[in-house]
C-alpha cells in the first residue's frame, strides 16, 4: 500500500511552462488526504518557491535537495554547512574562478550581488522568492547557508564542476538538475535522505513511497523508493536503469495519471 508521495517539480510535476492542472490536483490532493496518504514536494527550490507554486497546504515540502523540510508553515527539520567550508568554496567560486553569478542560499533567504546581469537577476528571481541583492560576499550575510546555485559556463570553465569535486572532495556534493545548472550540497544530504528522515519519523518503508523525478538530484530518490518512476522527457539515461517504472512526459501531467491510475483508482477495486 503506497503511504507517500514524493514528487520533483522541474521537468516531473510541472510542464514545459512551468504550470500544472490545478483543478485535476486538487481533486487528486483531497483524495489522497482523505486516504491519509502524504504528498511530498521534494525540489531543488527554495520553500518560497515551492509554497507559490502548491499556496497553502498541509503538506510536506523537502526544499534545497533536502537541507530544509516545512511542514504546511512550519519549518521541521533543517540541515546547514559549517560556515568555513561554505565561506571557502563561496571565495574560491568568486575569488579565484572569478565568477560573479551564483546564488547562496540560506535559510532565511538567497542572496545574489547587486553587480550582476539583469537576465541572471530575471531568472534567479523567479526561482527564488525570498531573494536579496547585496554588495559583497565578503563577508557572507548572517544566515545558515544550505546551498550554492550555479550554472557553469562550459567555454569559460569547462572544468569547474570536477575541480571543486577535487578541492573539496569530503565537503560539499554536486548534483545537477540538467544541463549544467549545478547545486553544491551537503554530503549525505540530498532528497532521499530527507525521505529516510521523514519516513523514518513516520515509520514507515521504503516499500510504501511513490516517488518520480526526472534529473540527477532525483537519483537517491528513486533509489530508494520501491515505486519509483523515471520521467519519460528525462535526458538522464541513467534514471531509466534506476527506476522501477517509466512514467508518461511532465507535458501529459504524468505525474496526476500514476497517481490517479496506480494509487487511487487501485486502491477502490
Amino acid at each position: 500500500m503506497i503511504r507517500a508521495i514524493a514528487v520533483d517539480m522541474d521537468g516531473t510535476f510541472l510542464d514545459t511552462n512551468k504550470e500544472y492542472d490545478k483543478a485535476r490536483f486538487e481533486i487528486i490532493y483531497q483524495e489522497l488526504k482523505r486516504r491519509h496518504i502524504e504528498f511530498i514536494a521534494a525540489s531543488g527550490n527554495q520553500y518560497a518557491k515551492l509554497k507559490s507554486i502548491f499556496g497553502e497546504r498541509d503538506m510536506y515540502f523537502i526544499s534545497e535537495n533536502g537541507a530544509v523540510i516545512y511542514h504546511g508553515n512550519q519549518l521541521y527539520n533543517y540541515r546547514s554547512f559549517d560556515q568555513t567550508i561554505y565561506e571557502k568554496v563561496v571565495n574560491y567560486i568568486h575569488l579565484d574562478q572569478h565568477i560573479d553569478e551564483f546564488i547562496i542560499c540560506g535559510l532565511k533567504s538567497a542572496y545574489i550581488l547587486k553587480d550582476t546581469s539583469e537576465a541572471f537577476k530575471k531568472d534567479a528571481h523567479f526561482y527564488y522568492r525570498q531573494l536579496e541583492e547585496i554588495d559583497t560576499f565578503q563577508p557572507l550575510p548572517n544566515d545558515e547557508y544550505v546551498k550554492i546555485a550555479l550554472n557553469i559556463n562550459r567555454e569559460t570553465h569547462p572544468t569547474l564542476d570536477t575541480d571543486l569535486e577535487t578541492k573539496f572532495k569530503e565537503e560539499i556534493k554536486l548534483v545537477s538538475s540538467g544541463h549544467d545548472s549545478i547545486d553544491i550540497i551537503m554530503p549525505n544530504m540530498t532528497k532521499g535522505q530527507a525521505l529516510k528522515r521523514l519516513l523514518k519519523k513516520w515509520e514507515m518503508l521504503p516499500s510504501e513511497l511513490m516517488a518520480f523525478g526526472d534529473a540527477n538530484n532525483d537519483k537517491d530518490m528513486l533509489e530508494f523508493a520501491e515505486h519509483s518512476y523515471v520521467m519519460a522527457n528525462s535526458h538522464d539515461q541513467s534514471l531509466f536503469d534506476i527506476a522501477k517504472f517509466i512514467a508518461p512526459s511532465n507535458d501529459e501531467q504524468g505525474v496526476l495519471q500514476i497517481i490517479e491510475e496506480k494509487v487511487l483508482k487501485s486502491e477502490t477495486e
